[in-house]
């Protein structure tokens, strides 16, 4: 007896419902199979390739009876992962320039809902919550529907599809072997990427924990440490979102390289002694705490499982290290608006957050209070006494973070007092839908938002410096790629300010340049450098033995 077709569900479709249906389908499992893992790869090119996956589902999906059934459900989960994963992937690159990682990227959905409570309020994030499960569903949903369609499409003629299947899968591994680009195993390897990126990240994990505290630094005394430093006030100041892209690349460059040789004419006019460089961030577009754990503990921290471990460790700070050595150390974190038990492990005598900086005046979005506010808050509870200790302060300065509107400007230092004179500013400009509707648009008001805090650094300076206050001044990641327009731009421009030319005669060994506008000779160095450099340059103590468990060639990148 001959082969009878399957009589199936599509039997009761119109033929045209079920051509539709099934064109649907495939067209689907091409699509998910192809998808580059980057938005810039979404081009027609990318889908001229012949996937040899999906032959290999097609055959799959040919077994008969209970077996077929396990391998549809099998293919299901792993379609529907991988086309999770793709879109995560997709997201990721532009925001943090790299695949979406099981483990260490976890807690990015609460990072991003609070992000979005703070700028859209309460119904925006739990509105984008429902939608990324739905998303989820959707997906998996879909992977279901397009398998089952195919394996009832390929079962209504068997040996006709075993036979084309098998003959464009042979076609396939031909022109692979051959080295053509346009056909692999591109879906398949992708999922195989992110398996090896979550075992070495759970190897990671293990292997950081264990060296973590191999750190000479910790526990030593405060003898001699930061002695040409002595009766200074040592500020470490982190400026949200200032890459490197933004002395180097349009539409940036121009004006922000215009603005920085302004504000280098008038620091130097006033005796101020400035030298450049670059560092290399351990995170691009967010997670800024993952940046000041780096430079502040001299350990690599490029993911939230580091951080975690790091916290829980005795490796020592620039912070603590500071305070052990007479000066007071303080925080001023404007963007902290909850508990921060993490922040014991830093070593501050205070900290100054959103809610005990005395700021009343209204947020400029997700920026609780615009950076001139911080500078002075900063100066009148820290600096304004003149019999006190010498002062070490992490400072973040925030309103350069995203949305970028609207834009604050500088007032008059004697009309700050408690924020109020910022109001009319904050209620002011576009809505963040309005800038963020182009790219261009947003460009634009990012780079507006870091000339604003370059003009509130200088105006700072020029008021309030004199021969005991130092600066070391640093971005704390780049902005996103889909901002920089710069997937692979992960540095960042750091300087050192200062009225006493001793300190600058402290770092000449460094070779940075002099000014604010570094060029492409200047050195770059892993930012979890900066810590045991600045140590050694500012400190008469014997450096110990350093255990590092990175290559660092030399500090530089």
């Amino acid at each position: 007896m001959g082969y009878t077709p399957m009589m199936n569900q599509n039997t009761r479709y119109h033929p045209d419902t079920r051509l539709l249906l099934t064109t649907i389908a495939f067209t689907g499992l091409f699509v998910a199979l192809t998808l580059p893992e980057r938005l810039s790869g979404l081009q027609p090119l990318a889908f001229v390739y012949l996937p040899l996956e999906f032959m290999v589902i097609g055959l799959l999906l040919l077994v008969p009876g209970h077996t077929g059934k396990v391998c549809r459900i099998v293919l299901t989960l792993l379609l529907g992962l991988g086309a999770m994963l793709r879109v995560a992937d997709l997201i990721t690159h532009e925001i943090f320039a790299r695949r979406f990682n099981l483990i260490f990227d976890s807690h990015l959905l609460a990072d991003a809902s609070r992000l979005l409570t703070g700028v859209l309020g309460d119904f925006a994030a739990v509105a984008m919550g429902l939608m990324i499960a739905g998303a989820a569903a959707l997906l998996c949903g879909l992977a279901y529907f397009i398998l089952w369609q195919i394996q009832q499409a390929l079962r209504t003629a068997p040996r006709i599809s075993a036979a084309a299947l098998v003959s464009l899968l042979l076609v396939g591994i031909l022109l692979n072997t051959a080295g053509s680009q346009r056909t692999g195993t591109f879906a398949w390897d992708q999922l195989v990427l992110h398996g090896q990126d979550t075992v070495e990240s759970i190897r990671d994990i293990r292997e950081f924990a264990e060296i973590v505290n191999q750190d000479e630094w910790a526990g030593r005394s405060g003898a001699g440490l930061f002695d040409r430093l002595q009766g200074k006030d040592v500020f470490i100041v982190f400026a949200e979102s200032y890459g490197r892209v933004l002395l180097e690349r349009e539409p940036f460059a121009e004006s922000m390289r215009a603005s920085l040789l302004q504000a280098q004419s008038a620091l130097e006019a006033d005796g101020v002694h400035i030298r450049s460089a670059f560092l290399t961030a351990p995170t691009v577009g967010g997670l800024s705490w993952l940046a000041h754990a780096s430079a502040l503990s001299g350990a690599w921290i490029d993911s939230q499982t580091r951080y975690e471990s790091l916290i829980v460790s005795r490796r020592a700070t620039l912070n603590r290290l500071f305070r052990d050595a007479g000066w007071r150390t303080v925080a001023a974190m404007p963007a902290i608006s909850m508990a921060w038990p993490e922040a014991a492990y830093f070593g501050y005598d205070h900290i100054y957050n959103a809610h005990n900086f005395g700021y009343q005046g209204l947020p400029f979005n997700w920026v609780t209070m615009p950076d001139q506010y911080v500078w002075s808050a900063l100066q009148i509870r820290e600096r304004g006494s003149a019999d006190r200790s010498p002062l070490m302060a992490e400072i973040a300065l925030i309103s350069s973070h995203a949305p970028w509107t609207p834009i604050a400007h500088v007032v008059p230092w004697d009309e700050v007092d408690d924020g109020r004179v910022f109001n009319n500013q904050a209620l002011s400009g576009p809505s963040p839908e309005e800038v963020w509707a182009d790219v261009d648009s947003i460009r634009d008001h990012y780079r507006q938002s870091i000339e604003y805090m370059l003009a509130t650094l200088v105006s700072y300076v020029q008021t309030y410096g004199d021969e005991n206050l130092v600066l070391l001044v640093l971005g704390d990641h780049p902005p996103a790629p889909m901002v920089s327009g710069d997937p692979e731009g992960r540095q960042v421009p750091v300087h050192l300010i200062a009225h006493d030319p001793a300190v600058i005669d402290a770092i000449s060994g460094w070779q940075w340049q002099p000014g604010l506008l570094p060029d492409g000779d200047a050195p770059v160095w892993r930012m979890d450098s900066l810590r045991d450099r600045f140590i050694e340059a500012f400190s008469s103590t014997q450096q110990p033995e350093m255990t590092r468990w990175l290559e660092q060639d030399g500090g530089n990148n």
